[in-house]
């Protein structure tokens, strides 16, 4: 037993999470089998995510957690020696030692952070039509838009790109005839039509839900420069890891920006990262406050996608852990990923909760020693049942705990204190300015003009020419993959040549038909090629 065991604090291996009559220690190894906190609100919850940040903080893992209330950014200030706080550490054999952790902010908005800015582009049309809360017609025609910005060399970086592609691709019933020909976008619009009929009053339905979009803050997330993941996976100079907070009071307002927002992320991290294999320590942890709005009213086909990502996500080192109120908002196919499982109090005052109750009860591995339903509800504030992974990867009995005080302040920071950290920020002035080069927006306006130099449609990407090169130039316009990287910022790494993996098993399947149908052997080759390639990370960086 080393020092360290002797006062409960973090090992090399471990970190030391609570205590009942058993010690709950969550195993750095198995930190990337994913895990889940649930609990009522005010049951502590984020103190305990403040508890296990800290601890992957202290052993070099970076973190990425969004702040749902605010408290979360105390993690940046040293903690205060409180009665309440030093007297559970003295009930729990801990020896309290105030601390702080390097943080940096991040916000949608730009108010409280660094901003957060993706591409059009890099969202692709599935996830922007999940943003967008789209039908299955309205989607097929983002997907049409795509495509036709993808041959024609029109680079969707924010949302006037879009919507000036959506006006170009409308029929325009005042141009038939000989006037047809002196229309500069004919084209454009020609083009869009030989992938199906798009019809002016579907491009107004996308058009009308963009302005709700924009209205929720969608203007300022789809820009430039655009963030480059890798900023979150750094350590400070002590060798601890970053934790990285996305303020989020303001954008849970948008819940569908902030779901599809935090899902972009976990794909592009998916895709981004090399296959890591069993490492001794996440590469980076990522909390996903109010779970349930990612889940909530997906259609299957994503739902099978997110599955998707979080199971295989653990190959490259990262660790997942959804934060809600209660287990059954998560899926069961997700639920079934998640290893590490802290539960708060959840309160029964109706059948539908007595019911909720015991489901979560459910999803833990029995003690004997407990009635696993009764004490769910038993749970005082900071108290909470714990099953962490053991050395074999197996779920540990579950234990009722008393959750270890954090070692940082507990609670919000000042406005004062928030800018003292972000002029010192090691990401300061690299996201701050917005920059608008030229995409979309500016070459329709071009040709409108009669300035634009003629379409070149090999020079929007897509692969080599044959069989092949059409087949990644559908394939890569669909997702919003094949579009240069040399229009976006240079912070983002080569495109992916095919497909986005949060999306494989969808394209995947199309690819292989459309190969099969058209090159026999050859043909089948290919599509196999895109599916192994999503599924098993061997996409070409």
């Amino acid at each position: 037993m080393t020092a360290q065991d002797s006062k409960l604090g973090d090992t090399d291996d471990k970190i030391f999470v609570g205590k009942g009559d058993e010690q709950a220690w969550l195993t750095l190894a198995l930190a990337n089998r994913h895990g889940l906190v649930t609990g009522a609100t005010g049951t502590g919850k984020t103190v305990t995510l403040q508890v296990m940040a800290e601890g992957f903080a202290r052993a070099g893992v970076p973190v990425f957690a969004s702040d749902i209330k605010g408290d979360l950014s105390g993690i940046s200030e040293v903690g205060e020696a409180k009665d309440f706080i030093l007297k559970r550490a003295t009930e729990m054999g801990l020896t309290f030692q105030p601390d702080q952790f390097s943080t940096v902010f991040w916000d949608v908005f730009g108010e409280q952070g660094h901003p957060v800015r993706a591409t059009v582009t890099e969202m692709g049309p599935l996830l922007l039509a999940r943003m967008l809360d789209l039908n299955d017609v309205q989607e097929g025609v983002l997907n049409v838009a795509f495509r036709v910005a993808d041959d024609n060399g029109l680079v969707l970086i924010d949302m006037k790109d879009l919507r000036a592609l959506l006006d170009a691709i409308v029929p325009d019933s005042s141009k038939k005839g000989p006037d047809a020909a002196a229309d500069p976008l004919a084209e454009i619009r020609k083009a869009a039509q030989g992938f199906g009929n798009v019809t002016k009053a579907t491009v107004g339905t996308i058009q009308r839900q963009l302005l709700v979009l924009e209205n929720q803050g969608g203007t300022k997330f789809f820009g430039e420069p655009a963030l480059t993941l890798k900023d979150f996976m750094k350590t400070d100079r002590d060798g601890r890891g970053m934790v990285n907070i996305l303020v989020a009071d303001k954008l849970l307002q948008s819940p569908r920006l902030y779901a599809t927002f935090l899902l972009w992320m976990l794909s592009e991290l998916f895709e981004e990262l090399p296959e890591a294999g069993d490492l001794p320590k996440p590469k980076l942890v990522f909390f996903f406050d109010e779970a349930h709005l990612l889940f909530n009213d997906a259609p299957k086909a994503l739902m099978d996608k997110i599955e998707q990502v979080v199971r295989l996500i653990r190959s490259k080192g990262v660790g997942v852990y959804f934060v809600t109120q209660n287990p059954v908002d998560v899926p069961d196919r997700v639920l079934g990923q998640l290893g590490n499982r802290v539960q708060h109090a959840l309160r029964a005052f109706t059948p539908r909760d007595q019911k909720a109750v015991a489901a979560a009860a459910q999803t833990f591995r029995p003690n004997p020693k407990l009635d696993t339903a009764k004490v769910i509800m038993e749970l005082g504030k900071g108290e909470a049942l714990v099953s962490f992974l053991e050395g074999n990867g197996t779920p540990a009995m579950v234990e009722r705990v008393m959750i270890r005080p954090p070692s940082a302040r507990i609670g919000p920071i000042t406005p004062a204190e928030r800018k003292a950290i972000m002029d010192a920020s090691p990401v300061k002035g690299k996201y701050d300015t917005a920059v608008d080069d030229e995409s979309a927006y500016e070459m329709i306006q071009k040709r409108i003009a009669g300035t634009a130099a003629p379409a070149d449609p090999g020079a929007a990407g897509g692969g080599g020419g044959g069989i092949l090169g059409q087949i990644g130039s559908i394939v890569g316009t669909i997702f919003g993959t094949n579009v240069k990287r040399g229009r976006l910022s240079t912070g983002q790494v080569i495109a992916r040549d095919m497909t986005r993996s949060v999306t494989n098993q969808v394209i995947g399947g199309m690819a292989a038909n459309i190969g099969k149908s058209v090159a026999g052997q050859l043909g089948g080759s290919i599509g196999r090629t895109l599916v192994r390639g999503a599924l098993g990370g061997l996409l070409r960086r």
